[in-house]
């Protein structure tokens, strides 16, 4: 399962995101709002974890961002704060859970946990449209009218990644990032090597939609008519 915690104090954020890993979770570590909201519009996390008071932008309005975007992960809040009007806030922003400073980290696994299993039951058919084609990231099956590819896992996350950013530029930066991890080797070439394979089950697909290259910037999907 993969987690992205927001959260501006530094030691505290490592240091849950190391129990995290001992406890099979990926976790993506960011420091500010505005990181936070752009990872998070990535839509490839199970999870959120968001601290409220953030630098940039806080909590609250992060979580507004993302509702409004149609990113439905799974949110739990942190906060210092633990007054009934701030939950009531949270809740009301589209927040799953809420969960207040200090806390046990068994706590939080026990709600990452329930979170995931509500998750797992709420989930219909998990498929992502752009254009013409549906992606089944759970099958890695992909659908463009009455043919269908299947993807290898890398190219389906990639696929995945830029239907969700919608029609945003993504940089070979971030795909990285978020396909490999920050701590990861991976180089640009892995980057174009996916691009150019997902690229070719698209045209063997007879799909209107493409893979946009924005020289010197990153990839954007675009289709025949120009909107997803």
């Amino acid at each position: 399962m993969r987690v992205l915690m927001v959260e501006d104090e530094r030691y505290m954020a490592e240091a849950v995101a190391q129990v995290l890993k001992k406890n099979h979770y990926s976790v993506d570590l960011e420091n500010n709002g505005e990181d936070g909201l752009d990872s998070g519009l990535s839509g490839i996390y199970d999870i959120i974890i968001l601290d409220i008071m953030l630098p940039k932008m806080n909590g609250i309005n992060v979580l507004r961002k993302l509702r409004e975007n149609g990113i439905d992960t799974p949110v739990i809040l942190l906060t210092a704060r633990g007054t009934t009007e701030d939950k009531v806030v949270g809740l009301d922003s589209g927040a799953d859970d809420y969960l207040a400073k200090p806390f046990h980290t068994d706590e939080l696994l026990a709600r990452l946990r329930a979170l995931g299993r509500r998750k797992t039951e709420l989930l219909t058919d998990g498929i992502h449209k752009f254009g013409d084609i549906e992606l089944n990231p759970h099958t890695l099956v992909l659908f463009c009218g009455k043919k269908e590819k299947t993807l290898t896992l890398k190219e389906s996350q990639l696929l995945e990644l830029l239907i969700n950013r919608k029609g945003m530029i993504s940089s070979k930066d971030i795909i990285i990032e978020k396909l490999w991890g920050y701590d990861t080797d991976a180089e640009d070439n892995r980057v174009e090597i996916h691009v150019s394979l997902l690229r070719k089950k698209l045209t063997l697909l007879e799909s209107e939609v493409s893979i946009r290259t924005i020289r010197g910037v990153g990839y954007v999907l675009t289709t025949v008519k120009g909107e997803g």
